[in-house]
């Protein structure tokens, strides 16, 4: 088994948040470094850090794997051995405290606000082993001890790769870290009890309350996402795989005008959410509306794909506050 230079850039950064949505807060990343990808940053971590979510994102640090067919579908099957597009550290974005992202390539949604087309397919990625990524994580312990943050696996999808998401989640909870994954829950199913124990918080991405809207939106059916998040709740009830130490839900939900943001729409994801909240008081202790943007409309163009949504106008200040508003009369934290 040979590696490449261990020094490996993405020229089409994520845009965050996985599964299609697009952070861009203007937040400082981790010890306000504020240097380009790839160049010497003033902490010595070699780190992927952005004061973005636009630059920053690559391989730096990962050995890619070099392996023949056959070895690279036989470590995949066993989660040794990951598709991946990239990672950085960022603050304050995908889960609390600094935190290292890391973005897998394959998504089985096919979203028409995708911020992050390039993740979408799995062969577009670079083989990377758990034992690297874990080998990488384990160096930024000492700041996630102090910021309380940790490790958030991200896409793409990160259930379309369930192995390899489990050995990461597994090794990062043996060395103390928090974890999170940002997921539609679509692949829901395939989230095993264990992984479920081994994750402190899951950022669901609800595109859609209206099975309709979602069906358009995503290309994909509602009910998976919900039956995900419900079991999510019952899974902190007494007698549940993480009753101990129960998951916490971040529900996300992205406005986009004219698509996302009819009134019944929005108050049916609300309702969701405060079901969930019903079934475990605690499960959803945040809910973040995020401004569509067609920042990604370029990764579209590039990969010849028709970007449908690059004639609409991001939401208004109105138009969020009346959404938030929505999901906080049902007693929700809304951001």
């Amino acid at each position: 088994m040979s590696s490449t230079n261990p020094v490996v850039g993405a020229t089409n950064p994520p845009l965050g948040g996985g599964a299609g949505l697009g952070i861009s807060d203007g937040r400082a990343s981790f010890l306000e470094v504020r240097a380009r990808h790839g160049e010497p940053v003033s902490d010595g971590l070699d780190v992927p850090t952005a004061t973005t979510r636009r630059t920053g994102a690559g391989l730096a640090g990962l050995e890619v794997t070099e392996l023949d067919r056959s070895e690279k579908l036989a470590m995949m099957r066993s989660g040794e051995l990951g598709s991946v597009h990239s990672w950085e550290l960022v603050t304050a974005v995908d889960g609390p405290g600094t935190r290292m992202t890391v973005f897998l390539n394959g998504c089985p949604l096919r979203c028409l606000y995708c911020h992050n087309p390039d993740t979408l397919e799995m062969k577009d990625g670079e083989p990377v082993t758990a034992e690297a990524l874990l080998a990488r994580i384990k160096r930024y312990v000492p700041a996630f001890t102090a910021t309380q943050g940790g490790l958030t696996i991200s896409g793409g999808e990160v259930l379309q790769q369930p192995a390899f998401a489990a050995r990461l989640l597994r090794g990062a909870k043996e060395m103390g870290v928090h974890t999170a994954i940002d997921t539609s829950g679509f692949l829901g199913a395939a989230m095993t009890d264990e992984m479920i124990a081994d994750t402190d918080l899951v950022l669901l991405d609800i595109k859609s309350g209206d099975p309709d809207t979602y069906l358009k939106v995503t290309k994909r059916q509602l009910q998976p996402t919900l039956d995900f998040g419900r079991r999510l709740a019952r899974s902190g009830l007494p007698g549940g795989v993480d009753h101990d130490d129960p998951v916490e839900v971040w529900v996300r939900f992205v406005l986009v005008p004219g698509l996302t943001d009819d009134v019944e729409n929005v108050d049916i994801v609300a309702r969701y959410a405060a079901e969930l909240n019903e079934i475990r008081p605690g499960t959803v202790t945040r809910v973040e509306v995020l401004a569509f943007h067609n920042m990604g409309v370029d990764k579209w163009e590039t990969l010849g794909r028709e970007y449908e949504l690059k004639d609409t106008p991001p939401p208004t200040p109105e138009l969020l506050e009346r959404v938030r508003e929505q999901f906080r009369s049902r007693g929700l934290t809304t951001y």
